[in-house]
């Protein structure tokens, strides 16, 4: 018999505690062995018996949640996952716990109404399942360091239709896509950071809440030479232009004659997730083919690996972080089991590899 993973939950809402429990004790896979209404509180359970993953609130008494999970990286470093309301302001803030160690964010399950409380417990319970998994690494420098400014499982077909016939091919133009989870926050930096100014279009989908993706998106803009932005409805692929798709909104490739642009949609969960790999992958099988670079980093689970596959056989180049720099070998995996990978890189060479595929 598999041991459960052993959750911690610190929040100072008895209402929030008493939901978070509900929800991770749904999971066959998850034990909630203890919850602390602060983090003083939660220091002392913690000597006691140490627990697999953290859920860890942004703002309690006495010590705020970033304090104290500084304090829990450096003197010892466990997942952690941190739990947000779902505010613009909050983001900031939230984006900070990144930083420190955090392996994951998510909101505070949404009360009142079955079908977001059903999609909440599906999203919690992936993202501890992630993060007992996860490679906890402690972090030498900023997540974001000061520089300045260089010029029920759905498949994608609830989404997207199976492509059928041949993409379009009346264009030369490339377009990368980009699928990431788990870890993908450093990844997506690592990989952003090291492309030029006239870097092909990019479209990113990484698993992130609302809102979160809009200042995650800012803070990259303001390292990256490439112009990073939380995609809209009709915005244009352009070089130069990374695109990242909006938390709780699918995203998907299109093109109006030689021009590619983005749609961005409401839509079912696909493959647990929304905004899903699988529905921006496939879609780029679609109206990009052969003139596409897919991309699949670091996450758990399977989401983007049939996606990928259509890519390859649309022509597409196809690549895959590798284990080792994966903070957790989930979803690349499942696209090289699937035989939808051409290379499998560690993450620094993924930047040099996408721009060689592009003949940039």
């Amino acid at each position: 018999m598999k041991t459960k993973i052993k959750v911690l939950i610190v929040d100072d809402s008895a209402v929030v505690r008493q939901t978070l429990k509900a929800i991770l004790s749904s999971d066959p896979a998850i034990e909630v062995m203890a919850t602390a209404p602060d983090p003083i509180i939660a220091a002392k359970k913690i000597m006691k018996e140490a627990p697999d993953v953290i859920t860890l609130d942004v703002e309690m008494p006495r010590m705020d949640g970033i304090t104290f999970l500084q304090k829990i990286m450096t003197q010892h470093p466990m997942p952690v996952v941190m739990c947000s309301a779902l505010t613009e302001e909050g983001c900031e803030t939230t984006l900070k716990a990144l930083e420190y160690g955090a392996v994951e964010i998510i909101n505070k399950p949404r009360m009142g109404v079955k079908k977001f409380l059903e999609e909440s417990r599906i999203i919690i319970c992936d993202a501890v399942k992630a993060a007992a998994r996860a490679r906890v690494r402690l972090i030498s420098r900023r997540f974001f360091p000061r520089l300045n400014r260089v010029e029920k499982k759905l498949t994608a077909d609830a989404v997207l239709p199976p492509p059928t016939g041949r993409a379009m091919a009346r264009t030369t133009e490339r377009v990368v896509a980009v699928g990431a989870s788990t870890g993908g926050t450093e990844a997506l930096r690592l990989f952003l950071e090291n492309l030029p100014l006239d870097a092909p279009g990019i479209v990113i989908v990484q698993h992130m809440p609302e809102h979160f993706t809009r200042a995650f998106s800012d803070r990259l803009n303001t390292i990256c030479r490439v112009e990073v932005k939380e995609a809209a409805n009709g915005d244009r692929v352009l070089r130069g232009r990374a695109l990242i798709g909006p938390g709780n909104h699918h995203m998907l490739l299109k093109r109006s004659g030689a021009q590619y642009y983005v749609e961005v949609k409401d839509g079912p969960l696909v493959c647990r997730h929304r905004p899903s790999v699988d529905v921006l992958f496939r879609s780029a099988a679609r109206y990009a083919g052969s003139n596409a670079v897919g991309v699949i980093m670091t996450g758990m689970g399977d989401d983007g690996a049939q996606g990928m596959l259509e890519m390859k056989q649309a022509g597409a180049a196809t690549i895959a972080q590798d284990e080792a720099t994966s903070v957790v070998f989930g979803m690349p995996h499942e696209a090289i089991k699937r035989g939808a990978v051409d290379k499998v890189l560690p993450l620094q060479a993924i930047s040099s590899a996408v721009l060689r595929e592009c003949l940039i």
